[in-house]
């Protein structure tokens, strides 16, 4: 994050249960099938199988390490994302017959390397261990950001935009009160890190807090599980960590837009400047991408380094050879340049490995939110819509069933729309054609299943209505009230089974 470029950088400027239970209790003392009743509830959403990364103590912190490194057990090892295997403090490597050694002499005290297609992890030493990021939170801040704004967007860079940048933030020159196109000021965060293109960028999107909050919800969704945000371009803050395995996570998303993957592999670029007083023509300068490897190592795709005092060296790169791409990340080398060496000779040992270890992890893929059509189904059906499992039911009742059936789920909606009124008064209902003797009418195959019949309310005036309370204090059909209820049903049912059950005719109404 603080990544000094001699060139360009600078220091910075200062009730319904029930009445479903009434459904069910009515329709089986009828004699209905149970298979009829109300569905039970979906069940729901199970939670994910990783655990956060809890952040611990640092047991063997580095030199100049600060708060926000922890260094402990990163996450349950019975819940690791991604595998086991990755939460484990030492070197987890599993060679095949003819693999090659790993290179010999590798200080990061947390790396990864992994295939980005397959999203194998070919080998890893504390992926999920907390530490500082530094400027390779930055692919979390494009990823995040970038795809939001046309890349021909012109900005004006207002002052207070540049206000709030940290002492010491290495910075691409943006000058407030000019223009830039949104293009510009990508190739500001990617090739010289620039905080002020950050903050300017952050500040187009709604500002810092509401930035740094879609961040850590895009790593959540992203199951990258040990990062912390604090600050959109990895600044130190306390509390402000990530891991080997997230960072390679958000270099793998980031590469998947086009134009993230054309900016990190940019080498240099002109860069707008002041704007000349006397001629009014504006002036441009030279940028260049701070990651040493680009341009070196053959194949390297890009994708971002950092360094800050308390963070050390950090760089996650992005190689492709013979049609495989690879992904590393190295964390907190004993010296700061070593960060390079050791990328290049884990992806060195990457390409030569191909098919000659076995995955020691997997990078996980992003996680999508639950689908709203499977959400649970456990409440009473509304006014004028039968159960699903009722629907179903249509062409499988006769009129013994289907009476029984109408006339149990008509009562027990009634009940329950007495306790919804609370108090309201209690709206006519119009009364149904009935067979002779009273009964209602058993809808037919070809009637609309979704259709609920209703009773009307038999009540005198000044009274309320029976079976349940018009301020909702008891049950909905309970005590006496429910076991006349069920008298009754079992009697309609058998004068039903006496009427059509002798010559096996069905009822049927012309309508």
């Amino acid at each position: 994050m603080q990544q000094r470029s001699p060139h360009v950088s600078r220091r910075a400027r200062a009730g319904r249960p029930a009445a479903a239970g009434a459904v069910a209790v009515l329709v089986l003392a009828a004699g209905a099938p149970a298979a009829f009743s109300a569905p039970s509830p979906s069940p729901s959403p199970s939670p994910s199988v990783a655990s956060a990364a809890s952040v611990a103590a640092a047991s063997s912190a580095a030199p100049g390490a600060g708060a926000g490194a922890g260094a402990g057990a990163a996450q349950d090892a019975a819940a690791v994302v991604g595998g086991e295997r990755l939460g484990r403090p030492a070197v987890q490597v599993a060679p095949r017959t003819g693999a090659p050694e790993l290179p010999a002499v590798l200080t990061g005290r947390s790396w990864l390397i992994a295939d980005a297609a397959t999203g194998e992890v070919l080998a890893a030493r504390n992926a999920h261990l907390p530490l500082p990021p530094a400027s390779t939170l930055k692919m979390r801040f494009a990823d995040t950001v970038l795809p939001k704004f046309d890349r021909t967007l012109e900005h004006r860079v207002a002052p207070a935009e540049l206000a709030a940048l940290g002492a010491g933030s290495s910075l691409v020159g943006i000058k407030e009160n000019l223009p830039y196109r949104v293009e510009d000021l990508w190739r500001g965060v990617f090739l010289a890190s620039g905080n002020d293109a950050v903050h300017v960028l952050s500040h187009m999107n709604g500002g810092l807090a509401r930035t740094v909050a879609q961040m850590q919800e895009r790593a959540t969704a992203l199951q990258a599980r040990d990062t912390r945000v604090v600050s959109p371009e990895g600044y130190d803050q306390d509390g402000q960590v990530s891991s080997a395995y997230d960072l390679t996570l958000f270099a793998r998303a980031g590469l998947r837009n086009p134009d993230f993957r054309s900016y990190c592999a940019t080498r240099t670029a002109r860069f707008p400047g002041a704007l000349d007083k006397t001629t009014g023509q504006r002036s441009a300068f030279d940028i260049a991408n701070t990651d040493r490897l680009l341009g070196k190592y053959p194949g390297l795709i890009g994708v971002k380094n950092g360094y800050t005092t308390n963070a050390g060296a950090t760089f996650t790169g992005a190689a492709e050879r013979d049609g495989r791409t690879l992904l590393v990340t190295v964390m907190h080398p004993e010296q700061q340049s070593k960060v390079y060496d050791e990328a290049a000779a884990l992806l060195d040992w990457g390409f030569a490995a191909a098919g000659k270890v076995e995955p020691v992890g997997r990078l996980v893929e992003e996680e999508t939110g639950p689908d709203a059509s499977t959400a649970p189904a456990a409440e009473a059906p509304a006014s004028g819509v039968l159960p699903h499992a009722i629907q179903q039911a249509d062409h499988a009742l006769g009129p013994t069933g289907w009476t029984a059936l109408a006339f149990g789920t008509a009562l027990a909606l009634w009940a329950a729309g007495r306790l919804r009124t609370r108090r309201r008064p209690h709206p006519a209902t119009p009364a149904l054609p009935v067979l002779p003797g009273g009964l209602p009418v058993p809808p037919r195959p070809d009637y609309a299943p979704h259709i609920a019949y209703s009773v009307p309310a038999r009540t005198t005036p000044g009274t309320a209505p029976r079976g349940a309370t018009a301020v909702g204090g008891a049950t909905a059909v309970g005590g006496s009230t429910r076991r006349r209820l069920t008298r009754h049903a079992r009697s309609l049912a058998r004068t039903t089974r006496a009427r059509f059950g002798r010559s096996g005719a069905r009822a049927r109404i012309r309508h």
